[in-house]
């Protein structure tokens, strides 16, 4: 496979704290990727040694092929945790100005600006200057920026932070456009559903090591489906139908539904032999369906699993 990004035990210090302990990372050129972790797990000190800004003190990196990240920082656009325009500058000229840091020509980047500001809603702010921007309509300025020299590689640090829930959803509407023209990207994200509806893998980090690689429903997969099940009569037998040390939860009543209802791990045979067994109580099923873990659940898990003692762990 081709990846776009590869890097194999990451680390970097600074002083006496171990910032990135042994980060393993690939990612596949053409891939959507999500960078995950808690505050301070080292997410954006890893974006940084990828790209070059900071040298790591161990492991390798290889970023579009190359061992020498800034060798093409010309093919990558990158949006910094730390948000920064110049405030007096126009939105035009704020876009072009990436741009020709990238290697455009000025001219060429004007127009790209013009565009880009056209199609995303501020093309009658063009002009303006990014002083007299809300954060949110700033926020934007530096996005388009990111994308003005139509990267290979894209790289955004908690690119949805700031942005209200249209602009979130213009910005998710732009990173598939980018994938689609055939950029790679890589973002780092607290918000668990945008990770969740636009990844095509996924990287958990905790306490500077990788802890997960691999696609959302690998990640979901550490925990187990459950079944809802709601019946009109109290469901005594619930136990003895399911596999011995299975746990049931008796879930809250609520005003629109005084019916009984239970959560309980989804059993190794599926639903259907539940289902026939459950008939035969009489106790009237009136809703049952399976509760598929989130992305949320699944990385609350995996961080947890990653502050463990080690002997738990490797138990596990």
């Amino acid at each position: 496979m081709d990846y776009a990004i590869e890097a194999e035990a990451l680390s970097k210090r600074f002083g006496d704290k171990q910032a990135v302990a042994g980060v393993d990372l690939r990612v596949p050129t053409g891939a959507i990727y999500g960078f995950l972790g808690q505050n301070g797990a080292g997410k954006t000190t890893t974006l940084r040694m990828l790209l070059g800004i900071l040298e790591p003190d161990g492991g390798t990196r290889r970023l579009l092929g190359s061992e020498r990240p800034l060798s093409v920082a010309a093919r990558v656009g990158y949006l910094p945790e730390e948000r920064g325009l110049y405030p007096a500058m126009t939105a035009r000229e704020a876009i072009a100005y990436v741009g020709a840091l990238r290697g455009l020509k000025l001219g060429e980047a004007r127009l790209r600006a013009d565009e880009l500001l056209a199609a995303h809603g501020l093309g009658d702010e063009a002009n303006a200057r990014i002083r007299t921007f809300s954060k949110g309509m700033a926020q934007k300025v530096q996005l388009l920026a990111t994308f003005v020299n139509r990267p290979d590689l894209i790289v955004l640090d908690e690119p949805f932070s700031g942005l209200d829930p249209v602009n979130q959803q213009d910005l998710e509407n732009m990173i598939r456009a980018e994938r689609a023209r055939g950029a790679t990207i890589l973002f780092s994200t607290h918000v668990m559903a945008h990770a969740e509806r636009m990844c095509d893998g996924l990287v958990i980090i905790a306490h500077g090591r990788t802890r997960f690689s691999g696609s959302v429903d690998a990640a979901r997969a550490h925990l187990p489906s459950r079944v809802v099940l709601v019946t009109e009569r109290p469901l005594a037998e619930l136990h003895a139908l399911l596999p011995p040390g299975s746990t049931v939860d008796i879930l809250p009543r609520s005003a629109t539904d005084t019916g009984n209802a239970y959560r309980f791990p989804l059993p190794p045979g599926g639903i259907e032999p539940l289902l026939a067994r459950l008939l035969e109580t009489g106790s009237g099923i009136r809703d049952m369906h399976i509760e598929r873990p989130t992305l949320h659940d699944a990385f609350v898990t995996i961080v947890g699993e990653a502050d463990a003692p080690a002997e738990t762990r490797e138990a596990a």
